[in-house]
């Protein structure tokens, strides 16, 4: 089981690093030049729309995400066996993470779109809000109700 489990983690490790990897990408992407950044600066109408649309999002997924995954892991995967425990587990993680990368791949495409910089906070909120979430092995046991010396 212990191996289940370490090849679990190395699996959200990297899509936790991912979570971290995408939006850096695009911040070099639109700083290099490869990507046209202020393509909607001065266009009052789309600014507005791009802004609340990023704000909206970020204001309903980042509370979304954290408690979700809270309120599904105690009612459905601490019931299951371990080894389908440990598949659920994984899933809620990637929904998690998937629902904190929208607003800051979002918040970023956004604030290059419009150079406004309040896309930018609701980018560094989604990242921030992402610290909550980083996986490791203590966390998995504490969270799935394990012994810290569980075996097969």
């Amino acid at each position: 089981m212990n191996k289940e489990i370490k090849k679990l983690l190395n699996f959200l490790k990297s899509e936790y690093l991912g979570l971290w990897a995408v939006p850096l990408l695009l911040v070099v992407l639109y700083e290099t030049g490869a990507l046209t950044e202020g393509t909607y600066a001065g266009d009052a109408r789309m600014e507005y729309i791009l802004q609340s649309v990023c704000i909206l999002l970020t204001v309903c997924l980042i509370p979304l995400s954290l408690r979700l995954f809270s309120l599904n892991l105690v009612k459905r995967i601490k019931e299951l066996p371990l080894q389908e425990a440990l598949k659920s587990y994984r899933l809620w993680s990637e929904v998690r993470l998937a629902l904190l990368m929208a607003p800051a791949i979002l918040g970023i495409s956004f604030y290059y779109l419009t150079l406004n910089t309040s896309g930018l906070f609701c980018a560094c909120m989604a990242l921030i809000a992402s610290l909550f979430c980083v996986p490791s092995r203590k966390r998995l046991l504490a969270e799935l109700d394990l012994p810290e010396d569980i075996n097969d």
